[in-house]
């Protein structure tokens, strides 16, 4: 296998983008080193015989590629396709004779944001099983920003790493791991510098065959270098890198679009552009369980609806007045949960004639 995914121009011969569904295909470990699963497989009925699994690669306005068991392909499209409905990383089928793309398989995971002044959701990345975060050991460290992060990979069901890039630059990096450990209940940290050999030995554990990880974070926080190193990428094929600036501490965009990528160790990468602003919404699960210490006392609350603002009898307040809940923690969940009911849309209209609106603060 190539060590990278490139943008083709032109379409690669039908011969050459790997095996029709059936029996054997399925078994292929080259389809399983792309992160093909029984997730997907159990998805296939008779009437997709002869069509070829592929995985989205890239998504353009008007074109997308796919990794097949063979190499990068350039997609047909059928008429009146939306690419903004495909998200890099999404499981495909295809026509063998004009690799024209006939459906997307569902899903196993799916990291979304959605942008300021709502509008539909912007796909990141699909079928994720490990998120790195990644995030500078200086001025770009930022817990709140962290946990807007954490809040969308606990929605989306894929595990969350905190790497900690430009560790060699520093005299004390794990005192930023030790930050953002704290963040979340069993979450881990790993610190390195993006651009050394060694940054592979220490990624290993989610790096296996078969695993697809997705990178993101601010620019110029080493996500590219990263690429560059765990795909062994350079010359031309590198990834382009920028670096903070020294004034601020903000990067410079250098990725600027979503792209998949193979590497030595057999797991697929999923590099993404810089996210200045990570705005949450539709979240049900993710803001409980990066705040499981708030989550577990509100059911001893005297009021079911307790916002833990003010009401008498709360057992959030409690804690914080006593000392065992930090108030810098209870402040930050109070900002995401009312972002969260602000730019999630509701349903409302008569039964079979709902429609959405967004969502308001709660009084």
């Amino acid at each position: 296998m190539q060590a990278g995914v490139k943008h083709v121009s032109d379409q690669i011969p039908p011969a050459q983008i790997g095996p029709a569904l059936s029996g054997p295909a399925l078994s292929d470990p080259a389809l399983a080193a792309l992160g093909w699963s029984a997730f997907f497989a159990d998805q296939l009925g008779e009437e997709d015989a002869g069509l070829v699994p592929m995985r989205v690669a890239s998504v353009h306005r008007a074109r997308m590629t796919a990794q097949s068991v063979a190499g990068p392909v350039r997609l047909t499209l059928p008429p009146r396709a939306n690419t903004a409905d495909y998200a890099v990383g999404d499981w495909i089928l295809t026509e063998a004779a004009t690799t024209m793309l006939v459906r997307r398989l569902d899903r196993q995971t799916l990291l979304q944001r959605r942008s300021d002044g709502g509008g539909a959701p912007q796909l990141i990345a699909a079928n994720v099983d490990t998120l790195f975060i990644v995030t500078s050991c200086n001025d770009d460290f930022s817990p709140a920003r962290l946990e807007r992060y954490l809040a969308v990979a606990n929605e989306a069901g894929t595990t969350p790493v905190i790497v900690l890039s430009k560790a060699d630059q520093i005299a004390d990096p794990g005192a930023f791991r030790d930050q953002a450990v704290a963040l979340q209940r069993g979450l881990q940290a790993v610190w390195l510098d993006a651009t050394s050999p060694d940054a592979a030995r220490v990624l290993a554990p989610w790096l296996g065959a078969g695993q697809t990880v997705a990178l993101v974070g601010s620019s110029g926080v080493g996500k590219s270098s990263l690429l560059n190193t765990l795909a062994e990428k350079t010359g031309e094929d590198a990834q382009l890198t920028g670096s903070i600036r020294e004034d601020d501490a903000k990067g410079r965009h250098t990725t600027t679009s979503r792209s998949l990528h193979a590497i030595a160790g057999g797991a697929m990468v999923i590099d993404t552009p810089g996210i200045r602003s990570l705005y949450v919404s539709d979240l049900s699960i993710g803001l409980d369980q990066l705040f499981a210490e708030i989550a577990e006392l509100t059911p001893e609350c005297r009021f079911r609806d307790c916002t833990h603002g003010h009401e008498p009898g709360c057992a959030v307040l409690a804690a914080v007045k006593g000392g065992t809940l930090d108030p810098a923690r209870l402040d930050r969940w109070h900002k995401l949960h009312e972002e969260n009911l602000s730019n999630t849309p509701v349903l409302t209209g008569p039964r079979g004639n709902k429609t959405a609106r967004q969502g308001g603060k709660r009084r």
